[in-house]
């Protein structure tokens, strides 16, 4: 009787042991599958990990308008896997040495006859990689709102650096205020005037300094930059203002640049592509009211 006492004992044991040996499995490959803390931590690693394969295309820019344009441009970047970081810069020297230094990918806020002047200046390699948009010149009411009404000795606020000269100069000839030399193009200079038919004085001015004389002469011209910072807008405001096929327009298109033999990375073309894309073009027609106009070519 003990005997079978001892082994029922025995055999009770044995299988509680066992039971107790199979939840311990289970619970062990329910923790590594399905257990709510370690799904929390793998599903915050994924994401960190995809936030590293980002690539990132770093790009030097004026405020405005191209600091805002690839603000616009951000997420379509991130859709195909680059994180694009802008750092604003107030002036045209260091944009275009930190690129060529390697500091940054791309800069974002001239056009090309300043890239080529910067070049030859510098001993710099840098090129263009994409033709983005330009901001046309116009001309603006002073003390008159009309070309009708331009007397003799009217006053005409211009730009005095010879490449926005050339431009107002040029816009002033097509309105039929001025006649300049035969072939003399984007060099005119107030000295390249060859008729004068209303006596025009012309008032040159530092470009950024223009639109603070409008109460003082009769018309100023500006670029669209300095346009939008006075306020005006070139659709609503301008008497006049340059076409998107005008040899300005075409030459002064403001670009995305890098350092030469970087233009095709595939980062720089998919930056270029976003940027001239039908959602930038309408951000752009959107937001400045004609002073920057998207480049179609």
């Amino acid at each position: 009787m003990k005997k079978n006492l001892s082994k029922l004992v025995s055999l009770s044991l044995a299988s509680i042991i066992t039971a107790g040996a199979l939840v311990g499995c289970g619970s062990a490959s329910e923790s590594n599958t399905s257990e709510p803390s370690t799904n929390a931590a793998s599903d915050s690693s994924t994401a960190t990990e995809s936030t590293k394969e980002l690539e990132t295309i770093t790009v030097a820019a004026s405020a405005t308008p191209h600091a805002e344009i690839l603000e616009a441009a951000k997420e379509a970047l991130k859709e195909q896997g680059y994180d694009l970081q802008v750092t604003v810069f107030d002036d045209y020297v260091q944009p275009n040495e930190v690129v060529e230094a390697g500091d940054f990918d791309a800069n974002y806020f001239q056009h090309i006859p300043y890239l080529n002047s910067f070049n030859e200046e510098h001993g710099t390699h840098l090129v263009d990689a994409g033709d983005i948009h330009y901001e046309p010149f116009g001309i603006y009411p002073g003390t008159k709102s009309s070309l009708d009404d331009v007397a003799k000795g009217d006053v005409i606020a211009i730009p005095n650096d010879t490449t926005n000269e050339a431009r107002a100069l040029l816009l002033l000839q097509d309105n039929g205020l001025l006649t300049l030399k035969d072939g003399v193009g984007l060099e005119a200079t107030v000295n390249d005037i060859t008729e004068n038919p209303y006596d025009l004085d012309f008032e040159e001015l530092e470009a950024a300094q223009v639109a603070r004389v409008v109460g003082e002469v009769a018309f100023v011209v500006l670029n669209g930059n300095y346009a939008l910072e006075a306020g005006y807008s070139v659709a609503k405001d301008s008497i006049a203002y340059e076409s998107a096929d005008s040899v300005a327009a075409e030459t002064y298109v403001n670009i995305i640049a890098v350092a030469e033999g970087h233009e095709n990375d595939a980062k720089i073309q998919a930056l270029v592509s976003v940027l001239k894309s039908d959602d930038i073009k309408k951000f752009i027609e959107d937001n400045y009211d004609g002073a920057v106009v998207f480049y179609d070519k």
